[in-house]
């Protein structure tokens, strides 16, 4: 796992700040070069030997030279970076391929990550959501045969993929991968979360064949569609990017902090949409329920009591909770990685502006400049807090390729999850059927808000509509 995550995550984060690749400082430092031996001095994956040591050799040393006599900022030195990015990016393609396994998950989470990395990486690296390495038909007829006694024609068999990417995450990996690798657990989650969200007629759950499924077979409902982020084919089908986003919002939100049961890997070869063949409306599909995160009630509560805050910009309160979940005096950096926008709009409040090209601009430039901070509060947070934080990022980035990221809905969504997952709790501890009534009373009352505010902006939104309409109108007819 160290030998992953100096390969993966330093080649592409922190060489490129100290190259100014990203955008950072020109001049590679001492203790850089100190990392980049090391790298290329430490064993990798047995199954591909040197190879991974060899990657992050070739792509430091292209950085390296190509750059290096570039005067910084000039249009030759963004011309040169940008080819630079996308060799990178081709030969961790092919070094997730070769190596497969961990590494295509890690080829995964870093293709969807658009609102960060560059996009010669994001577009490269996208190919790995649905044309992944496969087994050959003989190594899947040798599973079936030897799991069910009988040869069977499988359409669909899952990938053997374990899934941690970072290396705080060893301690999880030890304890999840188990059960990631046996298909009769994966299984039982999808129906778990089918039953869980069965009042969303807008979700799809694939139908688990028990009398043909295993530990290490598992067998299916085949369902079409496109994948989440492909808006060409929403446009082909008609299907509304704005409704596909909200409805993400209100599944993943319910799953957060009203049940405290995740699917923790929704990157878009997990997540596809369509039209119901029976009512034509828009539906989700969601795969792979290898991985899911089961959140204590203790950090479900705290992490309910965080995202009021920050959507109320209630500041003492943001503090508060962001350190009950282990930020300490990062508390700050924690608020800005959760909701992604910068530490002057969460002070702010993050509901009162969209986020900007601006914003998003400074926050992908700056990012790689805090890593060793991120580094250290990702070693103190709760290890439920990973997971969670990795599903933001994918949530997040299929927003930002559908262009719904300055879309309100995802806060309102999670806004009344809050609520009502908070309202909950406090019934339940509630010693008198008044106490009771009390706080359902105060429930309707802030579910009604939410409402009355979320019909605001659509006013808002259908006036200004209006406005633009009549400006273009009386432009188009003026004379000339």
């Amino acid at each position: 796992m160290f030998c992953l995550h100096v390969c993966m995550h330093a080649c592409v984060y922190v060489y490129h700040v100290h190259t100014g690749a990203f955008g950072g400082q020109k001049r590679i430092s001492a203790s850089l070069e100190l990392e980049l031996q090391m790298a290329m001095g430490h064993k990798v994956l047995e199954t591909e030997p040197g190879s991974s040591a060899l990657a992050t050799a070739v792509i430091s040393y292209d950085y390296l030279t190509s750059l290096r006599s570039v005067p910084y900022g000039s249009e030759e030195y963004l011309q040169r970076r940008s080819q630079v990015h996308l060799r990178s990016a081709r030969r961790l393609c092919e070094l997730c391929c070769a190596n497969r396994g961990t590494f295509i998950k890690v080829g995964q989470h870093l293709g969807a990550l658009d609102y960060l990395l560059p996009e010669e990486y994001t577009s490269t690296l996208k190919v790995l959501h649905s044309q992944a390495p496969q087994s050959s038909m003989q190594e899947v007829r040798q599973v079936i045969r030897e799991d069910l006694g009988k040869e069977v024609l499988v359409l669909a068999v899952k990938q053997l993929f374990p899934d941690f990417e970072f290396m705080w995450l060893v301690d999880e990996a030890k304890k999840n991968l188990p059960l990631e690798l046996d298909f009769l657990n994966e299984g039982r989650n999808a129906e778990k979360v089918a039953h869980m969200l069965k009042h969303f007629d807008f979700l799809k759950v694939p139908q688990i064949h028990w009398e043909l499924s295993t530990k290490r077979v598992l067998l299916m409902e085949f369902v079409e569609g496109g994948q989440v982020n492909d808006r060409d084919y929403m446009e082909k089908n008609q299907i509304d990017v704005n409704e596909i986003s909200c409805h993400l919002s209100k599944m993943y939100s319910e799953m957060i902090f009203v049940n405290g049961f995740v699917h923790c890997d929704p990157h878009p070869g997990n997540v596809l949409v369509r039209k119901r063949p029976d009512t034509g409306k828009a539906e989700i599909v969601l795969l792979d329920h290898g991985l899911y995160q089961v959140l204590t009630e203790e950090f479900r509560l705290d992490y309910c009591h965080l995202w009021q805050s920050l959507i109320w910009t209630d500041m003492e309160r943001v503090k508060l909770y962001s350190q009950r979940l282990g930020a300490a005096e990062l508390y700050p950096l924690f608020a800005c990685m959760l909701t992604a926008r910068s530490w002057d709009s969460v002070k702010r409040g993050i509901g009162q502006a969209p986020v900007t090209a601006t914003e998003d601009s400074e926050i992908r430039n700056n990012a790689a400049s805090y890593l060793p901070e991120i580094n250290k509060l990702l070693n103190h947070v709760p290890r439920q807090m990973l997971l969670i934080l990795k599903t933001n990022e994918l949530l997040r980035s299929i927003e930002t390729t559908l262009g719904t990221r300055s879309s309100a809905s995802s806060f309102l969504n999670m806004s009344r999850c809050c609520v009502r997952a908070l309202a909950k709790h406090r019934k339940r501890d509630a010693c008198s059927f008044f106490r009771r009534t009390q706080i359902s009373f105060s429930e309707a009352f802030s579910l009604w808000q939410i409402s009355l505010h979320e019909l605001l902006l659509r006013v808002k939104g259908l006036r200004l509509a209006c406005w633009v309409s009549a400006l273009l109108g009386w432009l188009t007819q003026a004379p000339r």
